[in-house]
């Protein structure tokens, strides 16, 4: 009896059978989040200059129209101006984003304004460098020179720089000063010029003109003018 009851007491407890077939459970990784990297002060500084870019060409947009818009539709209507009439005031941008009044640019010297249909395109540069390449002559007689489109005066600004055009520009994004000359034909320029004596009334125009003609034409008329006085 001893012998058995010592047989038992050694014998190792049995394991069950359901619990040893259990599969052994993994305690899922906790992630561990990243700390979100702090922007750098250049990033900061860019991000700012890129909203006040946007705010402002909103701002210089919003202008362009609030300018137009002040000029009223009375004279943007108005039957398009002859031989003998008075260049119209109204207040437009130059490419610098500056009022300009065109009733007050021939007060004190005669002017030359002509028209394109798209600043920068080859045929307005090649217009508009025709100008520039004799522009000294026209200011020998006394005569200033404008480029009208509708372009923004930013994209006038760039066509400027980039062909070195001596002479000022001006936007006329609703073509009202285009229309009161007779060149508006829809959402499109007549490729025009115009030249009005000291003092706003026009002498001569020619619409349509060949892009390379325009300089000469104007020039050859204004000379004839002068021999002629």
């Amino acid at each position: 009896m001893a012998s058995d009851a010592f047989g038992a007491e050694s014998q190792a407890p049995r394991r069950s059978s359901r619990i040893s077939g259990q599969a052994k459970v993994e305690t899922p990784a906790i992630a561990i989040a990243k700390k979100p990297r702090n922007p750098s002060k250049a990033g900061i500084k860019r991000a700012a200059e890129d909203v006040n870019k946007v705010e402002k060409n909103k701002k210089a947009k919003a202008n362009e129209d609030e300018t137009v818009k002040e000029n009223g539709d009375d004279v943007a209507n108005a039957a398009p101006i002859d031989i003998g009439d008075i260049l119209p005031s109204m207040t437009l941008k130059n490419e610098k984003g500056e009022d300009i009044d065109t009733g007050s640019i021939a007060a004190e010297k005669g002017v030359v304004l002509f028209l394109v249909p798209k600043a920068d395109t080859p045929g307005c540069t090649t217009q508009a460098c025709g100008f520039r390449d004799i522009w000294q002559e026209f200011t020998a007689l006394d005569y200033d020179v404008y480029g009208v489109s509708a372009d923004s005066s930013t994209a006038q600004s760039k066509w400027q720089t980039k062909k070195e055009l001596p002479y000022p520009l001006i936007s006329d994004p609703k073509r009202s000063l285009i229309g009161v000359l007779g060149a508006g034909d829809g959402n499109k320029t007549k490729r025009s010029h115009f030249v009005f004596e000291k003092g706003g009334k026009l002498l001569d125009r020619k619409m349509p003109v060949k892009p390379a003609d325009s300089p000469r034409l104007a020039l050859e008329f204004i000379t004839g003018l002068k021999l002629s006085e």
